[in-house]
């Protein structure tokens, strides 16, 4: 038994329920692995899994905001038993940067070699807004000597507030500024009366990442939406940006806890072979968490209990059940990230999400509010990461703003040959722009009257777009989304 409580006796194989591995199911570059990048994770609590911490520790830091833990080794050492809120953010970190040491290397996230920050944000469980803004404003202040480039929140505030009055959103607005990538779950309740996010969801520089389920398929037939939050934010800002899997998504059972014995207990007797099934279910079936009735039952008749059980409890390998919520969608994105940052170390917060939101697919027939800019596309992110070149930042991907005394709109695609606007301004004629050194295309108008202007870009003649860079929209009518300008 190692100092984490795992134990190495046995197989850890998957079973008959496994879940793909991200990798897989993302089509991703796997020749990336977030090698060089630091992901800080502010989150409930978390454990000293063996799939950060094995064969090295590559977590270069733990803070707890309560102060409850001084360290996140020595929390553990005496055998404690891990609570019930170390679980989320164990879950969380290892679904974007774990190696897979309990898996032989098949639950790996995308970001395997990535060096993890884990900031704990509770205390006894508790989790308070200022505890959240608190972890964020911490890694901020520790991101040079730690070298935190990306910053994972699957976390929300209570207050449904515009992000000025925010501590979170104002948080997590200068950690953006700071130079940080910030990804943060949408939440969990856009089948609700009250669907819109909330801090630090819907703060304007964040990347708010939504849900989708691919039913465990491969092939597409098992798509559909997740109710993850979406819409008008208190500001006006329409969320999330893009959605990732938010079901069947591999994570860890925490270790040293009845879950995991459990699944351990049940996994190996689904494993063991018809002459040793019975003797083994004596043993173990305490321990499996099983009625003492499958005692009576004949071979079949104990293996469906136990079948039964597995699929009850979410386990998909011996030390690992599958995950639903935007809270382990927003890791695979911050893996991605890490990936984009690993082949590209020169882009800005504004560049990465410019790339992952130009890069995703619109699912047809979804709607348009509840996707954002669609499915995340890990492999043509990084793709595109790796071969940008133009240093863009923040003022790159502004909405419209005044200059010289004229309004000026900002487009970036370095694939398109021309780009147009066309918008109430202008009678909705497109008005060329122009490609500028920086990689940017530009256009300049007389300040039109206030009110507020409908307007789309026209990209190579043929594809009506969105402003990127422009968070307020409303649906056209047309089964796509016109950008909204509010002149004063």
């Amino acid at each position: 038994m190692t100092k984490n409580g795992t134990t190495h006796a046995h197989e850890h194989a998957r079973n008959r329920f496994a879940v793909i591995p991200t990798p897989e199911r993302l089509g991703a570059d796997t020749a990336r692995t977030g090698r060089g990048v630091t992901i800080a994770f502010v989150d409930s609590g978390f454990y000293p899994h063996p799939d950060l911490v094995e064969p090295r520790s590559r977590v270069l830091a733990f803070k707890d905001i309560s102060g409850e833990e001084a360290t996140l080794d020595t929390a553990f050492d005496s055998g404690r038993v891990p609570e019930s809120w170390h679980w989320h953010g164990t879950m969380v970190a290892v679904a974007a940067a774990g190696n897979g040491r309990l898996s032989e290397g098949v639950y790996r996230g995308l970001a395997s070699e990535a060096d993890v920050v884990l900031v704990k944000a509770s205390r006894r469980g508790r989790i308070t807004e200022e505890s959240i803004a608190g972890g964020i404003r911490w890694a901020v202040e520790n991101r040079e000597r730690l070298r935190i480039r990306v910053l994972n929140i699957s976390l929300g505030g209570d207050a449904d507030l515009p992000h000025a009055l925010s501590d979170i959103d104002r948080a997590a607005e200068a950690a953006v500024a700071a130079g940080i990538v910030v990804v943060v779950a949408a939440g969990n309740s856009g089948c609700g009366a009250r669907p819109h996010s909330i801090p630090p969801a819907n703060s304007p520089s964040v990347i708010t990442v939504g849900g989708y389920s691919d039913g465990n398929r491969l092939d597409g037939e098992g798509f559909d939406l997740y109710c993850s939050n979406y819409g008008a934010t208190a500001d006006g800002l329409v969320k999330p940006e893009l959605i990732a899997p938010a079901m069947y998504v591999a994570a860890p059972i925490l270790p040293n806890t009845p879950p995991y014995r459990a699944a351990e207990a049940l996994s190996r007797l689904a494993h063991a072979p018809d002459y040793l099934f019975h003797g083994l279910l004596a043993e173990l079936w305490r321990e499996a968490e099983l009625p003492e009735s499958v005692l009576e039952e004949g071979t079949a008749g104990a293996r469906a209990l136990v079948e039964s059980e597995l699929r009850e409890r979410k386990v998909v390998a011996t030390h690992y059940q599958h995950a639903d919520g935007t809270s382990f969608a927003a890791p695979v994105v911050s893996s991605v990230v890490a990936q984009m940052l690993e082949a590209n170390p020169r882009l800005t917060p504004a560049a990465v999400k410019q790339i992952l939101i130009s890069t995703a697919t619109r699912v047809g027939g979804a709607p348009l509010l509840r996707q954002g800019y669609g499915i995340l596309d890990a492999r043509r992110a990084v793709c595109e990461a790796a071969s940008e070149t133009h240093m863009l930042t923040a003022e790159h991907f502004g909405p419209p703003r005044v200059e010289g005394g004229r309004l000026v709109f900002f487009y970036h695609d370095d694939a398109a040959a021309s780009v147009a606007l066309a918008g109430d301004f202008n009678g909705w004629e497109p008005l060329p722009l122009k490609r500028e050194p920086d990689g940017l295309w530009r256009a300049a108008l007389d300040i039109p009257a206030g009110g507020s202007y409908r307007y789309k870009f026209v990209v190579d003649g043929a594809r009506w777009a969105e402003d990127p860079s422009n968070g307020f929209k409303e649906q056209d009518g047309f089964g796509g989304l016109n950008s909204v300008l509010n002149i004063g």
